[in-house]
């Protein structure tokens, strides 16, 4: 009877942490929840320490690259070059709300692609708020901007989705290749999903506003710091274009930013290390955990044979159906599960690159519907609460229910039209 109800047991544990993650019960952290629910399948033996530990292991590349993205945004958050950056945008708007508009989109874009979306969401979104009210502008279309596109743009680079290392785990496409597979595909997904934004924005856009506002002076630290992005950022495409894994390069890149700049300031570590949110690790960390012991099961082998049964009889229809149910789950489990998730099927089942593609089209893009779709997105919501600025869940659907089923569509679309042509 244990035997045949620890699957069942597994998943509902499984489940009970991810919503517990997406819903904060008493404003508990994040990682609490994902924490207790590897505990308990630690004590009611669902699953091994040393199975525990193993999938642990598993994320190491991972928690490199989250822990050097996450010195680099704060780096530049503390050395003022995002609030730099919002300025400038205001100031190259020349009065034009539109304008602006496409001008934070453009910033988005590229912090997004050489920063990964978590930093768009957390340090972008208050410098493009401040921005936007100095400016008297109506802050949510900027606003709505920093949510989306951390999004959309999330599979241009390996680097631009902490969710792409987790899909792909050892085997990452090479740079090349990436862009040969994506490279369409991804700009498909910016275009369309700022067009369908614009659209919908267009009444808080018009008008004027004010162009003239004092640009801050960007410090030795900030220029320090966009110059650690950009060399880290060569740094990395060049460890893709040689297949290797981006994690410790991520995270050397990051030290030595921060070293420098610290030497330059003459600061001690600790102004930096202390307001990065390093209950992250864990609680990845916790997720691996719960996504093995639920592969453990076997619950993911009818999957496995669906797909690749599926996949032998249609394989342009099956991918573009995988990418679009993956898509809309992640809005319902968050995306960095279903990330796991589909890793653990793409390297379990051997999937084919233009189904895994697919796969990770839909992890990237798929959370623009719902406020639980990302952590990215989730992390917005928080940086607009401390703005004092609200934005419904239903608001948010609602918006999303315009965008993110036709960028998706059209970004699998494209992706799989291009893969045919290969």
């Amino acid at each position: 009877m244990l035997i045949t109800s620890a699957p069942v047991a597994t998943g509902c544990i499984a489940v009970l942490g991810i919503l517990g993650m997406l819903l904060r019960p008493w404003k508990l952290p994040e990682a609490l929840w994902v924490g207790l629910a590897t505990l308990a399948l630690l004590i009611l033996g669902l699953i091994s320490f040393q199975d525990a530990a193993r999938a642990v292991l598993k994320g190491t590349d991972v928690y490199c690259f989250l822990s050097g993205m996450m010195v680099l945004a704060e780096l530049a958050r503390h050395e003022g070059l995002f609030d730099w950056l919002a300025a400038l945008a205001v100031r190259c708007s020349k009065g034009s709300p539109a304008r602006l508009f496409a001008l934070v989109y453009m910033v988005g874009t590229v912090v997004t692609v050489l920063l990964s979306n978590d930093a768009t969401a957390v340090v972008l979104t208050p410098a493009v708020y401040a921005a936007a009210r100095r400016a008297g502008a109506q802050p949510l279309p900027y606003l709505f901007v920093c949510a989306f596109i951390a999004n959309a743009a999330s599979f241009v680079l390996p680097i631009s989705n902490p969710a792409n290392l987790v899909v792909y785990g050892a085997h990452m496409p090479p740079l090349i290749r990436w862009f040969g597979e994506f490279g369409v595909a991804s700009m498909v997904s910016i275009l369309v999903t700022f067009f369908i934004l614009r659209f919908t924005q267009r009444r808080d856009l018009s008008g004027t506003i004010s162009g003239v506002i004092a640009l801050p002076v960007l410090s030795h630290g900030g220029k320090f710091a966009a110059a650690g992005i950009g060399l880290t950022a060569a740094a990395l495409l060049i460890a893709s274009s040689l297949d290797w894994r981006l994690g410790l390069p991520t995270l050397l890149a990051g030290c030595a930013t921060a070293a420098a700049i610290l030497f330059i300031n003459r600061r001690p570590p600790w102004i930096i290390i202390r307001d990065i949110s390093w209950s992250v690790l864990p609680l990845v960390a916790g997720l691996f955990i719960l996504v093995q012991a639920v592969d453990r099961t076997g619950a993911l082998q009818p999957i496995v044979r669906l797909l690749t049964s599926s996949a032998s009889a249609a394989p342009g229809l099956t991918a573009l159906s995988a990418g679009a149910m993956v898509g809309f789950l992640s809005n319902l489990l968050n995306n960095l599960p279903v990330g796991l998730l589909a890793g653990s099927l793409a390297s379990g089942a051997h999937l084919s690159p233009q189904l895994t593609g697919a796969l990770l089209i839909g992890v990237d893009l798929g959370p623009n519907l719902s406020v639980t779709g990302s952590l990215a997105t989730i992390l917005w919501l928080i940086a607009l609460r401390r703005e004092k600025q609200a934005v419904s869940a239903w608001q948010f659907l609602s918006l999303g229910c315009l965008l993110m089923p036709a960028a998706l569509l059209a970004a699998l679309v494209s992706f799989l039209g291009f893969a045919a042509h290969q």
